[in-house]
């Protein structure tokens, strides 16, 4: 798909320019039997009228994979795709840029911008690093090779190829990626470390679950199940600045263990308390930077090691 073929799929409003989709379930996967795909998406997505989905389906932003539209009628099918397209009321420009690290056939190496999701999700759906790096080289095959949290900046690596995409989630889950992170965090009043006692560091080790609300994670009892390695390298008055080594790949690992040293990081929304859903701050973004990614290619099998410039205090 060309570039100008992108652009044109812009919406006036807060629509979606690329789809998202959802697998049916089976049956035996889930306790309710759904006649329709109408009736499905209705109970998968309550935040979503099933008036708002009614007028989606006969404007035809609902299809099966090979595009064919869906309509009201249309029988639930267990197994297969269906694809529709996110819609929010207002969607908020995120007032910085990525930047392109690198580029070849296979794979772009970028640097993602505090408060810019890697995909759709919550109120933004075309405000997202997939789409603006789809739209600014005209590739519609781009697709994140791993996570980033929308609030977190730092070196990401997206996958161009299909046919070579499987060989780089598989570094990833071979553990041969290493990312290595920053934060600022505010130090306890009590803390008696000064710049000559430093570098100082902390293994931390313990089970992380979803908790209340589920998008917010938690440390329980049991088999430790994350591990993070984290070093203090500076002191700047009551600011920390820290390197932290993930070795396992948790939803808000470090920012759940930093919170557990009693260090949460600077302007964390989330922990050690979660605050009050609002506008993004563009002027106090999260603390916390994927600095530096580290691989050896799998198709080319060069070593990579790309880089950032690192958090100030």
């Amino acid at each position: 798909m060309s570039k100008s073929t992108l652009e044109s799929l812009l919406p006036t409003g807060a629509i979606a320019a690329q789809p998202s989709y959802v697998v049916l379930p089976r049956a035996s996967e889930s306790s309710t039997v759904y006649p329709t795909v109408l009736a499905f998406l209705i109970d998968k997505f309550p935040q979503i009228s099933p008036s708002a989905w009614d007028q989606r389906i006969k404007e035809g932003k609902v299809h099966w994979q090979d595009g064919q539209s869906i309509d009201c009628q249309s029988e639930y099918a267990a197994t297969k795709r269906v694809y529709y397209y996110r819609e929010v009321a207002v969607e908020k420009k995120v007032p910085f840029t990525e930047q392109i690290l690198y580029q070849d056939d296979h794979k772009i190496i970028v640097y993602k911008p505090h408060f810019l999701p890697v995909t759709p999700g919550g109120n933004y759906v075309n405000e997202c690093l997939v789409h603006r790096l789809r739209i600014r080289t005209g590739i519609d095959t781009i697709a994140p090779a791993h996570r980033l949290d929308k609030d977190t900046a730092g070196v990401m690596l997206m996958t161009v190829n299909p046919d070579t995409r499987h060989a780089y989630h598989q570094l990833f889950l071979d553990g041969k990626i290493k990312k290595t992170y920053q934060a600022v965090a505010e130090l306890p009043q009590d803390f008696a470390l000064n710049q000559t006692m430093l570098p100082h560091h902390w293994t931390v080790k313990n089970r992380l679950e979803r908790g209340t609300p589920s998008f917010i994670m938690q440390i329980v009892d049991g088999p430790s199940n994350s591990h993070s390695e984290i070093t203090l390298l500076k002191i700047n008055n009551n600011l920390g600045l820290f390197e932290l080594e993930p070795v396992t790949g948790k939803t808000h690992q470090l920012r759940v263990h930093m919170q557990s040293l009693g260090m949460p990081l600077l302007h964390d929304r989330f922990y050690p308390r979660l605050q009050a859903k609002d506008d993004d701050d563009f002027d106090k973004p999260l603390q916390l930077l994927a600095q530096r990614l580290q691989f050896v290619d799998p198709i080319t099998n060069e070593v990579n090691d790309w880089c950032s410039e690192g958090l100030t205090m």
